[in-house]
């Protein structure tokens, strides 16, 4: 094969992305699920970051919820690509060490993993993503409780999968099938009280992580919230898997 055909494989790209997942391969290397807002959801080989021999201390920044800028090499069709330098996009001053905002960013984290298609650019939705990541990570710990409740609302209304209808006298009952608000109460059995759909209307109005802490509800209520809300997922997308930080995000959050 000749330079120039070889060359023509791939492009090279200057990137942000933020850290999904990272699974160990072989003895030095690591493939990473990135969320770049260039190519969507991509899987990367970084070769050699785990060797003893690795220079700089990088190693580190391959953690769930980390943003990263970097310069990769952009192969179409190919399952898994590459990644040439990468360094931080920013420094999480208080995530890494608050439990509670931790949990936050990994529930949010997984939702990302569970709900985006691969190789679908998403430009919109990756800028909100990396600014409520920012917005975790400096807002005070007291303020957070409505966080992941607001993500996982933002994520699903980007991705199409809106909520019908709206609160209110005459549509006060959550129907799950229907996937919204409607008059008459759900033939199966839900765990969601007209208190809560209000409380979630609320929520649906939010354009800004600054108004969340506007919002008062009980730990309850947001509990049972997420709950339906990953269900109403699951009910009407073809992605959305089970979320499995929920029980610990109730058992910290909750």
């Amino acid at each position: 094969m000749h330079s120039g055909e070889f060359c023509r494989q791939f492009t090279m790209h200057k990137t942000t992305g933020i850290v999904l997942r990272p699974v160990k391969y072989g003895e030095t290397s690591v493939i990473v699920t990135i969320f770049t807002d260039l190519f969507g959801v991509q899987a990367y080989m970084i070769k050699g970051i785990r060797s003893q021999k690795a220079t700089g201390n990088k190693a580190g920044l391959i953690q769930p919820g980390m943003p990263l800028d970097m310069v990769v090499y952009h192969y179409p069709h190919k399952s898994i690509q590459h990644i040439k330098e990468f360094n931080a996009h920013i420094i999480y001053q208080a995530i890494q060490e608050d439990v509670v905002k931790n949990t936050i960013l990994l529930f949010s984290v997984e939702v990302l993993l569970r709900l985006l298609p691969e190789n679908a650019p998403l430009p919109d939705l990756f800028d909100f993503a990396l600014g409520y990541f920012k917005e975790l990570d400096r807002t005070p710990q007291s303020m957070v409780g409505n966080f992941p409740l607001y993500f996982i609302i933002a994520c699903s209304r980007d991705m199409g999968y809106e909520l019908k209808g709206s609160y209110s006298n005459e549509t006060p009952f959550l129907n799950l099938e229907d996937g919204g608000y409607t008059a008459y109460a759900p033939a199966t059995m839900q765990l969601i009280t007209n208190e809560d759909g209000a409380a979630l209307q609320q929520l649906l109005t939010v354009q800004d992580t600054n108004d969340l802490y506007l919002i008062e509800m009980s730990a309850a209520t947001r509990a049972r919230l997420l709950e339906w809300y990953i269900a109403f997922l699951q009910t009407h997308s073809q992605h959305m898997d089970n979320i499995r930080s929920i029980s610990i995000l109730h058992a910290i959050l909750h």
